[in-house]
């Protein structure tokens, strides 16, 4: 049910987006604290970043709205003698709690978004600021190792394009080429045993350039029995974007590249449904799969919708 609520509210996002001028001043507030919070505490911004940006798109509320989405349980950060839940900083290292005051008020207020960066970045602090170091602290605290990539490949694209207003879009294949879209998300599909299809098909001749729709991070390149050369990019909303069935990789793509809107990453082919290099057991196409994390699973969801308003973009 969560799940489901979660995919709505995305749907219902892009279909009524936030007044772009409103959207802009929050984010250009985002920047400011997270700039801020680095000032002090000489974590890079963009770690803080994206700890707050996986926080929004996993929780089941709808935080697009609020300034700062990260959480920090309670008793973590009162400790666990403080059941008045005092705010006072003195009160709260008495018991050992990880709040502390960030905007000089003289309380650790879980509520005050400066106070709760402020805190996010000592709890990194307690193993160091290094990228290594910052890998260790996120476990410790999700004690989840795809929460840890997540945020770490988040993360990474910030820092690159030295922004968090990344919302920017491409359809997956260049729309100069002929090409059919199906929707057939969820139909059965019986090679490897009785499953559900879990993707959309884009039919399109060999050779038809394959881009990235989104920012994110290659994650996985290689063969794969169902999926034929196949390629998998975690993206700054918490979703893991799938290609299949292609006949090949650009020169330059790897595991760990930054990628953006409309960077090619190969070709359509028919690649799948046996070992490496079986090919023409079906139709070219790209099989594009769309999987949401909300923090505890990931889930296919119909990517369709997005790709029609992606293609109409574009047109």
């Amino acid at each position: 049910m969560a799940f489901m609520l979660s995919v709505f509210l995305m749907l219902f996002i892009m279909a009524y987006p936030v007044h772009a001028e409103e959207e802009q001043d929050l984010h250009e507030k985002r920047m400011a604290l997270y700039k801020k919070t680095e000032t002090v505490t000489q974590v890079p911004w963009y770690y803080i970043a994206a700890i707050d940006q996986y926080e929004r798109n996993s929780s089941e509320e709808d935080k697009d709205d609020q300034l700062v989405s990260i959480s920090i349980p309670d008793e973590m950060w009162y400790g666990l003698g403080n059941s008045s839940m005092i705010k006072d900083e003195n009160i709260i290292q008495f018991f050992q709690g990880k709040g502390m005051d960030g905007n000089g008020d003289n309380k650790a207020d879980p509520e005050n978004p400066e106070d709760v960066l402020y805190t996010m970045a000592n709890i990194l602090l307690e193993y160091g600021p290094s990228h290594d170091e910052v890998k260790i602290a996120l476990w410790n605290f999700y004690k989840r190792d795809l929460t840890v990539q997540t945020i770490m490949n988040t993360a990474k694209v910030f820092n690159t394009f030295d922004d968090i207003d990344l919302t920017d879009r491409a359809f997956p294949l260049d729309t100069a080429y002929n090409y059919t879209s199906t929707n057939n998300w969820g139909d059965r599909r019986g090679f490897g045993g009785l499953r559900i299809h879990e993707g959309s098909d884009i039919f399109a001749d060999y050779g038809t350039p394959v881009k990235s729709t989104t920012y994110g991070v290659i994650e996985m390149k290689g063969w794969n029995l169902y999926g034929g050369w196949r390629l998998g990019i975690r993206d700054i909303n918490n979703v893991y974007h799938y290609y299949a069935h292609m006949s090949g990789y650009n020169d330059d793509i790897e595991v760990g590249q930054v990628v953006k809107p409309g960077d090619i990453l190969g070709n359509v082919g028919s690649t799948g449904y046996g070992p490496p290099g079986t090919s023409g057991k079906f139709p070219p196409h790209l099989h594009y799969g769309l999987y949401q994390d909300n923090g505890y699973s990931e889930t296919s969801f119909d990517p369709y919708p997005f790709l029609q308003r992606w293609e109409r973009m574009e047109n």
